[in-house]
């Protein structure tokens, strides 16, 4: 350590883990009695009671909707939910065989540039930016989809759900309501989780009063990393590798002999049980059991009882999403997608906030490098 360094005695906290970045009032995360809280209001209400506009219009605005609100709420969202033209050509136009979380992190960017709107923060301004995100990343992330499968692109059908539409632009059927539900509550149950990477990301970018698509982009881009987003992809890639419920016990018998981690269990702030997690589980059993194939849920639920005892951690909300979406007909590739088209109305929210109280996110470094030192000429080298 430098002199100078020596001189800082600033305490560092890599990750920043258990500092306080900010006041908010959007969401409430307990890691040790495994309680989430949106504006107040517990996830297993709003996950048992709610529906997905009703939580985005809760995360945005603060408080649940009336009839007469959430109607006004649906109206633009429906109506905002198509693609322009332009965003439909340079999904058409790019690359399809790169990792559709580039893909919806460009989308995003280039939807800005045909936003006349675009660097309008204003209260009024940012908000009307938020509803016609909430409407279009779902979209984009079916086009993205259909368009890797040499498909043709579906729009949206006005006065259906988001979970719907997205289900029937995904897929090109209409969803059963166990899909519908299914999709409906992985959207509510992703929207927000309180000062994530993405999320602090998105508020770090608005902080400096640049656009709200440069904020989005910001924790669409951030949400990409594998340390953050995609641990239900790997999930599901090792329930496709272990193959069968018969071959569940001796996989995780190794695994455990071997001290390696496993996907899906442990989370960063809940000590006791994810909240999210049971959630997701009823409706993986519900859809294998409409389906006649429980496998995927019987593997899940093995491996659940297995692991946990043996390792101390509890499964978290990317353990049983991954075998619901499997049976939801949604390929691995979109799982992170999905995410973001859920965590857009928590990302909105975030920044909506970091707007109506800003001050330039500026942290300071612990220096840890040379003294200062004298400039050698490059011939004295």
């Amino acid at each position: 350590m430098s002199a100078e360094a020596a001189k800082d005695d600033a305490v560092v906290s890599k990750g920043l883990k258990g500092i306080m970045a900010a006041d908010s009032s959007i969401c409430l995360v307990n890691g040790e009695e495994g309680r989430l809280l949106y504006r107040g209001y517990n996830i297993d209400d709003l996950a048992t009671h709610s529906s997905y506009e009703e939580v985005a219009y809760l995360l945005l605005k603060g408080e649940l909707p009336s009839a007469t609100q959430l109607d006004e709420f649906d109206n633009p969202l429906s109506q905002d939910a198509k693609l322009v033209p332009q965003v439909a050509e340079f999904l058409k136009a790019a690359p399809h065989d790169v990792a559709p979380m580039s893909l919806l992190r460009s989308a995003v960017s280039v939807a800005g540039l045909y936003d006349a709107t675009a660097d309008d923060n204003s209260v009024e301004g940012a908000y009307k930016k938020a509803i016609r995100l909430i409407a279009k990343i779902p979209t984009m992330v079916a086009a993205i989809h259909r368009l890797r499968q040499g498909q043709e692109l579906i729009d949206p059908v006005a006065d259906k759900s988001v979970a719907w539409n997205f289900m029937h632009m995904i897929k090109g059927s209409e969803p059963t309501a166990d899909e519908e539900r299914a999709m409906d509550l992985i959207l509510i149950l992703h929207a927000e989780h309180g000062f994530n990477a993405s999320t602090f990301a998105c508020r770090v970018t608005i902080a400096t009063l640049t656009d709200f698509y440069s904020a989005i982009t910001s924790g669409v881009g951030t949400l990409k990393g594998k340390l953050h987003g995609g641990a239900n992809t790997a999930v599901l890639e090792t329930l496709t590798k272990i193959g069968s419920l018969e071959a569940v016990d001796e996989y995780v018998n190794k695994g455990l002999e071997a001290k390696e981690k496993f996907m899906g269990f442990g989370h960063a702030v809940y000590k006791v049980e994810d909240p999210r997690a049971k959630h997701l589980k009823e409706l993986s059993r519900r859809l294998g059991e409409e389906q006649g194939n429980t496998m995927w849920y019987d593997m899940s639920t093995r491996m659940e009882d297995l692991v946990t005892p043996a390792i101390g951690k509890n499964c978290n909300v990317d353990f049983y999403s991954a075998s619901l979406q499997h049976y939801m007909g949604i390929p691995k590739e979109l799982f992170t997608c999905i995410f973001a088209a859920s965590r857009i109305s928590g990302w909105s929210a975030h920044v909506l906030e970091q707007l109506g109280d800003n001050k330039i996110i500026r942290p300071k470094a612990h220096y840890v490098g040379a003294a200062e030192r004298g400039y050698v000429p490059i011939s004295d080298r």
